[in-house]
């Protein structure tokens, strides 16, 4: 495999150094989660709005969703029941801890999170040991699956973008819980989605593209990356701990993944090149949006969520640009901070749009290298080629 060795987090090993991201809303359930999983990755179950197909959603969403994780998990078990599975749950969301104690509680590998800091991920990580431990005695039908996990500690992980973001999610995981995180997502500027930059920032590293073509500059957060591992390296020290370094953001072939590991990275995290796989749960629609694409096509736009993100330029994006502002009929009441009032579209309808394949009227995340997909792959032969091995 080029040189490029499985990644061991505690006693959690990832044959293929690989992990899936999170994709949501919809784009990255159980089929696609549950095939990098058999395929010696680890697969992620995105919790953003999970529970949008459910027939109470709109009227119930916080049970729709508890519903979709507890399901959407079980489902990528079956197809990858020794496979390590876990999902991407979103600091930003309303209810976030419901969503990390749901996802423990069903039998979760890990939980990687971002979109702001995971300062209290811990805190609600004990919280649904010590409740999966008082149910015990309550436990009926899957007493024995429900004992296990009860005494399984999920590996935690943050996704921080600078030396200043990991050195604060550390040093509060220290002091307040004294623990460290099991391994650390270091996601750069040419990532899809949410991006942890300001536009400033974005523009300083050369991954904005309001006004100038996208002439990003390696080199710059390459330093930034290795600051970020002297940041890791420092409480491993402390706790006597090996915390694995995995970097993502734009990595879309096995010579990205190269020097990844020439960094000092033990593994990678992606998630657009896995979109255009028959195994992703995207809709065909979505997955042809990434084939139609065009470099020019890929551009940063601000999110409601408060933070820029990159998509692909569609009618949709195009109408938001012009200043036009869709009607919001529902409030799913799916982040933290959002003024119904104020936001330019409702971000759950943007991207629920996207999962039901009405793509010009839906925001289409993805990563820099959208654009260069050619043709729909299969999950392992993806793998395969990204570690080297075709």
């Amino acid at each position: 495999m080029s040189g490029i060795k499985a990644l061991k987090i505690g006693d959690l090993v990832l044959q293929r150094p690989v992990i899936q991201g999170g994709m949501g809303v919809g784009i990255s359930l159980h089929k696609l989660a549950g095939a990098v999983a058999a395929s010696g990755g680890m697969g992620l179950i995105s919790t953003a709005q999970i529970g949008f197909r459910e027939p109470d959603f709109k009227t119930n969403f916080v049970e729709a969703n508890l519903r979709a994780i507890r399901r959407e998990m079980q489902k990528a078990r079956e197809i990858a029941p020794k496979g390590a599975i876990g999902f991407n749950i979103m600091v930003a969301t309303k209810h976030y801890d419901l969503w990390v104690k749901e996802a423990i509680k069903s039998g979760a590998d890990a939980i990687v999170s971002g979109a702001g800091l995971p300062v209290r991920l811990p805190e609600y990580a004990q919280a649904a040991y010590e409740e999966m431990k008082a149910g015990i005695a309550d436990a009926k039908e899957n007493c024995e699956e429900f004992c296990k996990q009860a005494v399984k500690k999920v590996k935690l992980a943050p996704i921080v973008s600078s030396a200043k973001s990991a050195q604060v999610i550390c040093r509060l995981w220290d002091r307040k819980y004294k623990q460290v995180p099991d391994f650390v997502v270091v996601e750069g500027p040419l990532a899809g989605g949410h991006l942890g930059f300001s536009r400033e920032e974005l523009a300083e590293y050369g991954a904005d593209t309001k006004d100038v073509p996208n002439t990003y500059n390696q080199e710059a957060y390459d330093k930034e990356v290795r600051s970020i591992m002297e940041v890791v390296k420092t409480y491993e020290e402390k706790y006597q701990k090996h915390i694995p370094v995995v970097t993502a953001g734009g990595i879309y072939t096995h010579e990205y993944v190269k020097h990844q590991f020439e960094l000092g990275a033990e593994g990678v995290q992606v998630a657009t090149r896995f979109v255009t796989t028959e195994e992703c749960d995207a809709p065909d629609a979505y997955k042809q949006a990434y084939i139609n694409a065009k470099k020019e096509d890929i551009v940063i736009t601000q999110s409601p969520v408060g933070m820029p993100g990159r998509a692909i330029l569609n009618p949709f994006l195009q109408q938001i640009k012009d200043g036009v502002r869709p009607a919001i009929k529902t409030c799913f009441q799916c982040l933290e901070h959002c003024d119904i009032k104020t936001i330019p579209y409702c971000i759950t309808k943007a991207l629920v749009n996207a999962a039901e394949g009405d793509e010009d009227n839906a925001l289409l995340f993805c990563g820099s290298n959208a654009y260069r997909a050619e043709k729909i792959e299969k999950v392992d032969d993806v793998m395969k080629e990204l570690v080297g091995e075709l």
